[in-house]
């Protein structure tokens, strides 16, 4: 009877805790998420989103430079009872801040209850690999290619990405879009990169773009604000100086690409 009750116990518990979920919709409707970051979900589209780049939940997944860990929210439990969820944070010698924000992430995940257990990797900016070579289906990375540029390792990343995946597998990118021509100085300064510049870097590192869609589209954007893209929500840089302006676009006009490394 008591192994009957055990039994019943930890069936409750798989069907009933978000963490033992590998449902999308559950793990994207999870009230454990943060409340502001489910706020952003209709500019976000993490449904549509990581629909569009095929996850499943018994994938081996990397997400980049995760910060806070909005997208992360929803990747550990989708992918923590059947697949597995890594995080690649920053290198402490990435930048003279880096060392406060790792803390700061690391603070926040201890008081998570869906990110305490997430298991942390580093994107190291030197020779280190990210990770076991072709030992993951998926690598995805939200709103970080203008980061990389500007520091001049995006092609570093992308090869990193290129060699820790499978072949077959899938390289997801969500990056605030500039206009086309937009030169790199002014992407640099900007935080949009144009996708033109993300599809070359990409194909050099050996993907192949498979798919593009506008599910992170907003033409409400012109993409030139006196801030960057800083200047819309979330950071919204210019404090109450044409708030309620920049609350009506909403955040950036995104591009989203799917990338496969070939078999």
């Amino acid at each position: 009877m008591k192994k009957l009750s055990i039994t019943l116990s930890f069936l409750i518990l798989f069907f009933v805790n978000p963490a033992f979920t590998n449902s999308l919709d559950d793990a994207i409707s999870n009230p454990d998420r943060t409340p502001e970051y489910m706020a952003r979900d209709k500019y976000r589209h993490p449904k549509e989103t990581l629909t569009f780049f095929g996850i499943e939940s018994t994938m081996s997944v990397i997400e980049l430079w995760p910060s806070r860990g909005w997208y992360s929210e929803i990747l550990e439990p989708f992918l923590t009872n059947e697949g597995t969820f890594m995080a690649a944070d920053f290198d402490p010698n990435y930048a003279a801040w880096t060392p406060k924000v790792i803390k700061r992430n690391a603070a926040n995940r201890a008081k998570s209850k869906i990110l305490s257990d997430m298991k942390m990797i580093t994107l190291f900016k030197d020779e280190k690999p990210l990770y076991d070579r072709e030992s993951v289906d998926m690598v995805l990375t939200f709103r970080n290619l203008h980061n990389w540029l500007k520091a001049g390792l995006l092609m570093d990343v992308f090869n990193k990405s290129f060699a820790v995946l499978k072949p077959g597998g899938i390289f997801g990118v969500v990056e605030h879009r500039a206009l086309p021509d937009t030169s790199i100085e002014d992407m640099n300064k900007s935080g949009y990169v144009t996708e033109k510049l993300a599809i070359e870097y990409a194909e050099k590192a050996g993907f192949v773009l498979i798919a593009t869609s506008e599910i992170n589209a907003n033409p409400k954007d012109g993409t030139i604000h006196p801030k960057g893209v800083w200047t819309l929500p979330p950071s919204l840089r210019l404090g109450d100086e044409n708030k309620e302006k920049y609350i009506a676009i909403g955040e950036s006009d995104r591009m989203t690409l799917k990338f496969i490394k070939p078999e």
